[in-house]
């Protein structure tokens, strides 16, 4: 993993110069703080580095493109990136891929209707929770 070899350091720069402590960083992409000093660790044997969902988080809360977190000058084709589970590539098909998404979590976010009667669930009684769940069949 070449191009994660500074990203402990490109991380601490980056939160570093966002004013933002170990814990707010955690917060924002829902780790615990002790993660967050595991990334930034200096000793390579001791560190440990985000997975695909967390780096993804890093950058969009942190505003920050992800080659700015990552060694990717020293790639073999810096035009692709391949990591765990996913490739990231500077071409159109990763521009689609990510409208894609964006269409799919669309249709899963409930509208208002259903937002708010799952706001009322969740403020119900066990009681009340449960009988709602006898009359939906389950």
């Amino acid at each position: 993993m070449r191009y994660l070899e500074t990203f402990w350091q490109r991380l601490k720069d980056t939160r570093e110069a966002r004013q933002l402590s170990r814990r707010d960083v955690a917060e924002l992409v829902g780790v615990t703080p002790d993660i967050v000093t595991r990334w930034e660790q200096v000793d390579a044997r001791q560190r440990l580095y985000p997975a695909v969902d967390e780096l993804i988080d890093l950058c969009r809360h942190l505003s920050v493109p992800l080659e700015s977190l990552l060694d990717t000058s020293q790639l073999d084709d810096p035009g692709q990136l391949e990591l765990p589970g996913l490739a990231f590539s500077n071409s159109d098909e990763l521009a689609g891929a990510l409208e894609e998404l964006e269409r799919q979590v669309q249709r899963v976010q409930p509208n208002e209707e259903e937002a708010e009667l799952l706001r009322r669930f969740r403020k119900s009684t066990e009681e009340n929770r449960r009988m709602i769940l006898q009359l939906l069949g389950r």
